[in-house]
């Protein structure tokens, strides 16, 4: 299988691939490379709907040429834990940012908290973060400062008062709850348009098809989040090797305690 950059004439048939409406992996399959490559090349180049391919090449030499240069002796990366391939992670990171960039997240926070995400200890430091993505403490500080306003990272207390920035593994659940609670609010404005335009108009029948429609999605949402964090929070307890025993678990029931938490 073919690797390096992707040449002139690739990008060229992956743009006619696009264009026939062919799914990643066939693209990818034709030039004979990683259906990651060709998913990253186009998600971070327009989306399947804006990509060019002379648009595509230019900017990735823009790119190489804004790179910085090569590290001085002893300052090397630091070694990839469980002997993952320092490539294919680098390659994945780029792939999970740019794919959090095209679903509305600036591109340095998108940084941010791929690094966390793909981190073991599921937290990093300000000046960790600093150096894994190479870049300016500000830029660091104020994208922590965006993600923390959102809920999706937290702080926590670190070593010699350092901070540390961790992602919730919660972080799903809460934003999928607050689009729900979104989705609710959308309703009920729909709504106070029936009562406005008045109940037996086509505009206020319109408008309470989209209320009951939005309504059934977000129970359905808010439902199925709270079912999914109840089963994955539950600790899975396995046979003792050893003695051959087992602990005793949470209640498993998806059910359990859901009213409560709704009810809040």
């Amino acid at each position: 299988m073919p690797g390096g950059r992707l040449t002139q004439q690739e990008r060229q048939q992956i743009a006619l691939g696009l264009a026939d409406g062919l799914a990643y992996a066939e693209i990818a399959r034709r030039l004979d490379r990683p259906t990651s490559t060709v998913t990253r090349e186009v998600m971070r180049n327009g989306g399947p709907t804006a990509y060019r391919s002379d648009l595509a090449h230019r900017a990735t030499e823009r790119r190489t040429r804004r790179r910085r240069p090569i590290a001085p002796p002893g300052s090397q990366a630091p070694e990839q834990a469980h002997g993952r391939d320092a490539e294919a992670v680098r390659e994945y990171e780029e792939t999970f940012t740019t794919l959090l960039m095209h679903q509305g997240l600036p591109k340095m926070m998108s940084r941010v908290l791929t690094c966390l995400y793909t981190t073991d200890a599921g937290s990093l430091t300000a000046s960790e973060l600093v150096q894994r993505l190479q870049v300016s403490p500000a830029s660091i500080s104020k994208a922590v400062a965006f993600l923390e306003s959102q809920g999706l990272i937290r702080r926590e207390p670190g070593e010699h008062r350092r901070e540390r920035y961790a992602v919730d593994d919660d972080v799903f659940y809460q934003s999928t709850i607050a689009a729900a609670r979104a989705s609710a609010q959308l309703a009920e404005t729909a709504r106070q348009g029936v009562n406005v335009l008045g109940r037996d108009t086509p505009a206020a029948a319109r408008l309470e098809n989209i209320a009951r429609f939005v309504d059934f999605v977000a129970e359905g949402i808010t439902r199925a989040a709270e079912q999914a964090r109840e089963v994955l929070h539950t600790t899975a307890e396995t046979p003792s090797a050893a003695t051959g025993t087992a602990t005793a678990t949470a209640d498993p029931s998806p059910d359990h305690g859901l009213s409560d938490r709704v009810s809040r």
